[in-house]
Protein backbone atom coordinates (compact mmCIF):
# COMPACT_ATOMS: atom_id res chain seq x y z
CA UNK A 1 0.00 0.00 0.00
CA UNK A 2 1.67 3.43 -1.09
CA UNK A 3 0.50 6.20 0.52
CA UNK A 4 0.50 9.64 -1.32
CA UNK A 5 3.08 12.56 -0.23
CA UNK A 6 -0.19 14.47 -0.78
CA UNK A 7 -1.84 13.04 2.19
CA UNK A 8 1.04 12.91 4.52
CA UNK A 9 1.55 16.43 4.00
CA UNK A 10 -2.17 17.45 4.82
CA UNK A 11 -2.29 14.96 7.71
CA UNK A 12 0.77 16.70 9.13
CA UNK A 13 -0.39 19.80 8.75
CA UNK A 14 -3.45 19.51 10.34
CA UNK A 15 -2.19 17.64 13.57
CA UNK A 16 0.15 20.51 13.62
CA UNK A 17 -2.55 22.93 13.45
CA UNK A 18 -4.70 20.83 15.88
CA UNK A 19 -1.44 20.82 18.42
CA UNK A 20 -1.45 24.87 18.74
CA UNK A 21 -4.74 25.28 18.83
CA UNK A 22 -4.94 22.79 21.73
CA UNK A 23 -1.54 24.65 22.89
CA UNK A 24 -3.98 27.76 22.78
CA UNK A 25 -6.96 26.22 24.84
CA UNK A 26 -5.37 24.82 27.44
CA UNK A 27 -2.56 27.24 27.80
CA UNK A 28 -4.29 28.88 31.14
CA UNK A 29 -5.00 25.72 32.86
CA UNK A 30 -1.00 23.89 32.21
CA UNK A 31 0.86 26.58 30.90
CA UNK A 32 3.84 23.98 30.23
CA UNK A 33 1.54 22.08 28.35
CA UNK A 34 -0.30 24.54 26.64
CA UNK A 35 3.27 25.92 25.29
CA UNK A 36 5.20 22.50 24.41
CA UNK A 37 2.02 21.66 22.44
CA UNK A 38 2.02 25.15 20.76
CA UNK A 39 5.99 24.67 20.24
CA UNK A 40 5.53 20.77 18.45
CA UNK A 41 2.71 22.20 16.15
CA UNK A 42 4.88 24.88 14.85
CA UNK A 43 8.12 23.06 14.59
CA UNK A 44 5.68 20.26 12.80
CA UNK A 45 4.53 23.07 10.48
CA UNK A 46 7.51 24.51 9.22
CA UNK A 47 10.30 22.22 10.16
CA UNK A 48 8.24 18.54 9.04
CA UNK A 49 5.05 19.64 6.86
CA UNK A 50 7.06 22.46 4.93
CA UNK A 51 10.05 20.54 3.78
CA UNK A 52 7.03 17.90 2.53
CA UNK A 53 5.08 20.27 0.37
CA UNK A 54 8.02 21.37 -0.79
CA UNK A 55 9.25 18.21 -2.26
CA UNK A 56 5.89 17.43 -3.36
CA UNK A 57 5.69 20.11 -5.59
CA UNK A 58 9.63 20.75 -6.73
CA UNK A 59 9.88 17.08 -8.11
CA UNK A 60 10.48 17.10 -11.57
CA UNK A 61 11.79 20.50 -11.77
CA UNK A 62 15.03 22.13 -12.73
CA UNK A 63 16.34 24.56 -9.62
CA UNK A 64 19.00 25.98 -12.13
CA UNK A 65 15.53 27.80 -13.44
CA UNK A 66 14.55 29.39 -10.53
CA UNK A 67 17.97 30.60 -9.15
CA UNK A 68 19.89 34.13 -10.00
CA UNK A 69 22.71 33.17 -12.37
CA UNK A 70 24.58 35.05 -15.40
CA UNK A 71 22.48 33.15 -17.98
CA UNK A 72 19.14 33.50 -16.26
CA UNK A 73 20.17 37.52 -15.95
CA UNK A 74 20.93 37.63 -19.87
CA UNK A 75 16.96 35.70 -20.47
CA UNK A 76 15.25 38.28 -18.43
CA UNK A 77 17.40 41.67 -19.78
CA UNK A 78 16.38 39.80 -23.61
CA UNK A 79 12.48 39.40 -22.74
CA UNK A 80 12.49 43.06 -21.55
CA UNK A 81 14.15 44.27 -24.74
CA UNK A 82 11.62 42.47 -26.88
CA UNK A 83 8.57 43.38 -24.54
CA UNK A 84 9.59 47.13 -25.48
CA UNK A 85 10.51 46.59 -29.03
CA UNK A 86 6.78 45.44 -29.15
CA UNK A 87 4.98 47.96 -27.43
Amino acid sequence: MKIKLKYIVVLVTLAAIASIIYGFSIKEEDPNLGHKCIGLGTVGLFFVAMPLFLMKESKGKNMKDYMLTKENIIKMQEKERKKTENQ
